[in-house]
Parts: C-alpha cells; structure tokens; sequence
C-alpha cells in the first residue's frame, strides 16, 4: 500500500525478449463456480503490512479468534503477506512459519488463502552482498535500503536470489489446500515504499546494471549503433557509452521516449518474471498483480515508475488495481463518476487479453497520514464500493485491511474493525455484502459486464510531449480530462464503453466497437495510425480531436497534421492553430439527435481545418473556419474535430458537447439497451452483468434524495423471474416489446441488485 505516493530465466534477462512477447502464463485450475473471493487483509496479529508478528506460544489462539471473526462476519478469504526480509533472514535458509500456521489455521475454518508478496522488503544482507544492486537517482544519488525500497533486482544475481526465494514459497504454500492465489506484487514501480523527498524530480534507475538492460532494451529495437545514432543524434562509437538520459535538450527527446518505453517494458518484465517463479512449483492457483491507482489516474512521466496497465495484464492471469476512494491524500473523496471511469479502465485492460480483474486492495477505514485525517468511511461507503466493484465485472475482491495500521504515519488509519479488535457498523456491513455475494456466485462467476459499442482510445504517448518538461504545457493534466470528457458523457446516459491501447490497435481488437474516439492523440504512433485506418476502412467510425498525430513515437513532427496519412482518412489537415480562451464550434450540419443552436464546447485551441474535396463540415468556428469535418473513408467514416470538447466537457460540464458525442455515436449506429425515467433520476446509473441465462442490474442513485426509477432493459430473451439480492427474495417486473421493465423506488444514495432470469 504506497499510501504515500498515489499514484525470465536470469541468464537471459537483459534480452529484450524478456520485456515483450512472451506468451502469458495460465493457472490450469477450474474454479469453482459456486465461489467467489471476498478476502480481508489479516496475516497474524496486529502488524502492518509488509511486517509480521513473530509467531510465540499465543500465536494459534489469538489469530484463531481473529479468523473466526473473520468468517463470522462473512468473509470466505482472508489475503496475507509475505516478505523477504523475514522470510530469508539468512542467504538460502528460508522461514515460512508464519505463513505456514495461517494457512493451517485457515484450512481449519474453512477460509481460502491469497498470499501477497514483498520482496521490496529486503533482508539486509541483500546490501551487504550485492552492494551495487542499490537504486541510484538519475542525480547520482545512491539509496540506501531502510527496510524499503529494497535493491533493483537489474542486478542479474540479486535477481537470481529473488527467483530462488519465490520458488522455495510457492513449493512450501503449495502443500496447503487452502491456498487459493498469489498477488505477487503490489503497486508495481521501480521504486516503492520510499519517499525520497530530499531529491528534486528523482527518477529511478541508474544503476549500471539498469543501464546494461537499457543497452539491451536499445539494441533489440534498433539493430544497430549507426541506427541508435540517427534516432538520438547522437555520435556513439560502442554501445557501452549509451546511457538513460538525465535532462532535456533540445537536439532530441527521442532518448526520453525510448527511456519512458523500456520502464513499461522492463516493469513488465519484472512481473512476468514473479510469476514464472511462482509457477515453477504452482500450476493450478491464479497469479496476480495489482497497481497503485487505475492508470487513467496517473502518468508514466512519474520518475519512480507507473506501470502501463496493458502491459501488466498481459505479464499475468489477472492484474487489478487499489482503490482508496478516501485517501488521505486525495483533496476531496472520489466522485461515483470517477469511480466508475477507474473500475472500467482496471476492467478494459484485461479485458484486451480476454481477462477479468482483481481488487488488490479495497479500502476499509478512514485514510491517515500523520494529521492528514480524510473523511471516515461508512457502512454505505463500504456496500457501495463492493457493490460498484462487482459490477464492474471483478473477479475477486480484498478490503485493507482488517485491522488499522498499527504503526508508521499511518498509524490508525485504514481499518475494518478498531485495533482493540471491537467491531465496527461498516465491517457488518462489509460481511453481510460478502455473504450476498457468496449466495450468488454461481450466477456472478460466469457473467460479464454488458459488451460496449463505444471505445476510447488510451495513448500513453500523449503524455510525452515536450518529454521531460511538463511546464510546456498550461493545459494541466489534459491527457486524464480528455480521456474523463468521453467517458462521463456515455456515462451519463447509461452507454457501456470501453478504454482501448496499443493493444487492440494491433491486433485489429477495434473491429468488435461501433465508434472510437482518440482524445488528444497528438502523438501517435505508426502501428496506432495503420490500426485507425484498418479499422475505418472495414466500416468504423473514428472521431478524432485536434493535432492528431502531430508528433510520431520518436518525437518527429509530421509534415502534414494528422500524420501517417491520417488527413486522408479523416478528410482534413490543419491549416493553422490558435490559442483561443473559449473556443466554440457552431454545427451547421444536422446529426442524429442533436438539434438547437447551441455551440459546442472547445479547449484551448482553435484548429482551422481545411477540408478535403469530398470531406463535408458539420461545424465551424466564429470565424467561419471549418472547425468539425467528416470523410468517408473505404466502409466507415472519419471526423475530425478542430479543438478538444473532452477536455472542456470535463471541466466545464456543457450539455451541447454531450450531445454532440452522444449524437455521433447514435451516427455510427450506437443503440443504447438501458433507458432510466422517473422523478430524480438525473443521477442513476445502471450496470449490467450478462451470461446465458440471466443479467444482474446493478441500480446506484448517486442524488441526495429519493429517486423513483422505471428502468427498462433490451433483453435477447424473455425474463421468467427477478430476485432482490440484497432482500432476498422476488422483485416484481414487467415485460413490454422485448424489454424488461423493473420499477425501482430509491433512497437517497441507494442501491439495488436485481438479477433478471431467462
């Protein structure tokens, strides 16, 4: 849990074809219909994690009474921890004792086991025999292990030890029926559990043998030093002079880029790494990971290393995200629109490999650090936040933790239950969510979240223009805005989308969604442009924003905006660009839907397009520019917009630029399935989970007051019954024209689970 910062076989690691390519690994297990994890965080005792208590006479006793009501209140997995330096206090002499004693004492209850993994948490001798192994700052400065942050395991040796002790816990917790998974690495960044606030912009790693990776990574890439020497402008004469760069020039940030791409691929990696090591004693529990925060809330600029949540998914059999919607740190709790956007990101990223997610970490008591105290967390909180996460589609769910940190800056904070053991209404809570999740498994477990039409298109590139120097910019975290402007307005009318990558730009995976949008694609790379126009000239519809594909993957301008010939799919190029306070975009062509005089929001820009022969104008500027073009392109259609409406409709919250993306997703043949009525119903969302037999229709109203919701629902099959999940018993329902229609009076701030049988 870094709280403090929200946000291969050893002998041929440094091949890049450790990083990328590999197949992912598989569990051969076939679980159990009938279960579904809902854990608390408990490894013995009262100790924080990553540290344990030392197992004494009393140890049996006190934590059998701890997992008794554990299982009392409801839960049927408790998820534990090991780490390192307790675990191999001595070089190959391995202790497990106290794994060993929660997984008997477990088994005895019958409590399913995920065991999580530290191995930042290094024993000291780590230090003593692989000195250069430390983290070095690009500064120079080497940090000195304090408990935290450990050593790179770029070492190839220290590495070697980290595989030896992984494999030795996989063949000791293997002996244990109740294990039921791995999580073995949580908020994956170069550097954790470390804040190492006496460095200005740190940015990690340095270490040699972290360059000698870096070296490998360049060399898989670019074949040659003469071909290196190009893309860097630089005069290399032996590879072993390359290193990372340090600083912005103004020659070339293409050593930045390739810089920012081998940390996604060397985090990866390490992962994939874990995993194998696992896997060598263990073929039949899931392996996972889990990020600090779902990626759309961070930026792989960070210098301590943000995962690109794709590349994670593919590296394991599940890999999911913690959720702290009342952090300490954030400036105000999560709004339920924000929760959403980051459940169905952590969602789409597995879903790109065809995987479900987990919850590493769910919160369960109020956020802390030192006198930084968040709002508390309530029963309602802790109902809705599970709820939310299982229509999400979630796979599996571990609350933080069951009892509050017992130590550290923390101290106090992020509790189930009080640290004196007494109960708590949200830990009732908590439990009796779980024991309706329990009951209904069975239908949970083979359902999936309702197919979206609607993608959006995820860049990690757009975050990396100006490289190094953020302060280029003045339009604040616009890539996150842009990507929230889209999603908040399919959101807000019950539309299913789905977040897309590089991914699924490659492996044609856009061809199953009727509409893409690419909000503030201003850097692209080749691969993405070809996948764009495959994707347009098999019948798709692209909407694109202003600058698309200004700049390639390497940094270089195009000379024509949009690049990659991109101006003859979306029919337009851009004839100049302007910064414009307010800008406003007057449609004068009729679109499904969006009707009245109204502009539409811009951001930042205008971009004056210049149209095609066959391209048509839907809007333009005051000025009369063309501002919105549209071009047929092979089977399907192209538009480009000449500014950035996501980024202004998540500021600015305009309805005339939620019609307008609404209006040409209903162009591009998007028919919504949910249609919400009814007084106060202007905040009701509805989630959906769909298997063969049945849906479950997850209702929030997010208002402060009651809302009396009709909800209807296009159904491929008529509906024989409806049960309430959390009374327990049959909803009433009716049927009209291939709908299902569920009457749902709501209080303010309530729920329901319905689930609809065939």
């Amino acid at each position: 849990m870094n709280h403090s910062r929200i946000s291969c076989p050893v002998a041929c690691f440094l091949l890049s074809a450790t990083l990328i390519g590999i197949a992912k690994p598989a569990f051969t297990a076939d679980p159990s219909l009938d279960f579904f994890p809902v854990a608390v965080w408990y490894s013995g005792g009262k100790a924080r994690a990553p540290m344990l208590e030392p197992v004494d006479a009393t140890s049996a006793e006190r934590w059998g009474r701890d997992l008794d009501q554990i299982k009392a209140l409801g839960f049927n997995t408790v998820k534990c921890w090991v780490d390192w330096a307790t675990a191999e206090p001595k070089l190959g002499v391995f202790d497990f004792k106290n794994l060993n004693l929660l997984l008997k004492l477990a088994q005895e209850r019958d409590l399913r086991v995920i065991v999580q993994i530290y191995t930042d948490s290094a024993p000291d001798w780590v230090g003593l025999l692989f000195p250069d192994a430390q983290f070095v700052d690009r500064s120079g400065a080497v940090i000195r292990s304090q408990a935290a942050p450990g050593y790179c395991m770029d070492d190839p040796a220290l590495r070697a030890e980290i595989v030896k002790f992984l494999q030795a816990l996989s063949r000791d917790a293997n002996q244990f029926p109740a294990l039921y998974g791995w999580d073995v690495w949580s908020e994956p960044h170069v550097v954790n559990w470390a804040d190492l606030s006496y460095l200005k912009d740190p940015e990690f790693c340095y270490c040699r043998y972290s360059q000698q990776r870096f070296r490998a990574w360049l060399q898989g890439k670019y074949k040659t030093l003469a071909a290196l020497n190009a893309a860097w402008y630089r005069r290399f004469a032996r590879w072993d002079q390359v290193e990372p760069p340090r600083f912005s020039t103004i020659l070339s940030y293409t050593d930045y880029l390739d810089w920012r791409a081998f940390i996604d691929d060397k985090l990866a990696g390490d992962l994939r790494t874990r995993v194998e090591a696992i896997r060598s004693a263990d073929h039949a529990h899931p392996i996972t990971s889990h990020a600090a925060a779902p990626g759309l809330f961070t930026s792989p600029t960070d210098g301590y290393g943000e995962p690109d949540d794709w590349k994670m998914s593919e590296a394991a059999d599940f890999f999911g995200t913690s959720l702290y919607p009342k952090h300490s740190e954030s400036t105000h709790p999560w709004p339920y629109w924000m929760l959403a956007a980051g459940l169905d990101f952590t969602r789409s990223a597995g879903h790109s490999f065809g995987k479900g997610f987990w919850i590493g970490e769910l919160q369960a008591g109020q956020g802390v650090t030192g006198m930084r105290i968040a709002a508390p967390v309530t029963a309602h909180d802790e109902e809705y936040w599970m709820w939310q996460v299982v229509a999400h589609g979630a796979r599996e769910i571990a609350i933080y933790a069951y009892y509050p940190m017992s130590s550290g800056y923390e101290s106090g904070g992020y509790g189930l239950v009080h640290l004196d053991g007494a109960l708590t209404d949200r830990a009732r809570a908590a439990g009796s969510v779980a024991q309706a999740i329990e009951r209904n498994a069975r239908e949970i477990n083979p359902a999936r979240p309702a197919p979206a039409q609607v993608a959006i298109f995820y860049d990690r590139l757009s975050y990396l223009v100006g490289g190094t120097q953020p302060s280029l910019s003045k339009l604040g975290n616009a890539e996150r805005d842009s990507l929230m402007g889209v999603y908040r307005a399919f959101f807000e009318d019950q539309i299913p989308v789905d977040f897309v990558s590089h991914v699924d730009m490659d492996r044609s995976g856009l061809s199953r969604y009727k509409i893409v949008f690419l909000p503030f694609s201003v850097m692209l790379s080749k691969d993405a442009a070809e996948g764009i126009k495959r994707y347009v000239a098999a019948g798709g519809m692209a909407v694109a924003e202003a600058r698309l594909a200004w700049n390639n993957a390497q940094g270089d301008a195009s000379p024509v905006i949009p690049g990659f010939g991109l101006d003859q799919v979306f029919g337009a190029r851009e004839l100049m660009i302007q910064p414009v306070a307010e800008p406003r975009l007057q449609m004068e062509s009729s679109l499904p839907g969006f009707e009245g005089a109204e502009p539409v929001a811009g951001a930042a820009f205008e971009e004056d397009l210049q149209p095609l022969s066959d391209a048509r104008v839907l809007a333009r500027f005051a000025d009369h520019q063309p501002a919105i073009v549209e071009n047929h392109y092979g089977k399907g259609k192209a538009i480009l917009i000449g500014s950035f409406p996501a980024l202004a409709y998540q500021r600015q919250h305009k309805a005339s630029t939620r019609k307008l993306f609404l209006a040409l997703a209903r162009a591009a043949g998007v028919t919504p399935e949910v249609r919400v009525s009814g007084l106060g119903t202007s905040e009701i969302e509805v989630r959906r989970l769909e298997s063969n037999e049945a849906q479950i229709v997850f209702v929030f109203n997010h208002a402060d007051h009651p809302a009396d919701a009709a909800i209807s629902i296009r159904l491929p099959w008529p509906v024989e019954s409806a049960r309430d999940w959390m009374a327990d018993r049959a909803a009433p329902f009716a049927a009209k024209d291939g709908e299902a229609i569920l009457h749902e009076p709501l209080p303010a701030n309530g729920f329901r689970v319905v689930e609809l049988a065939r």
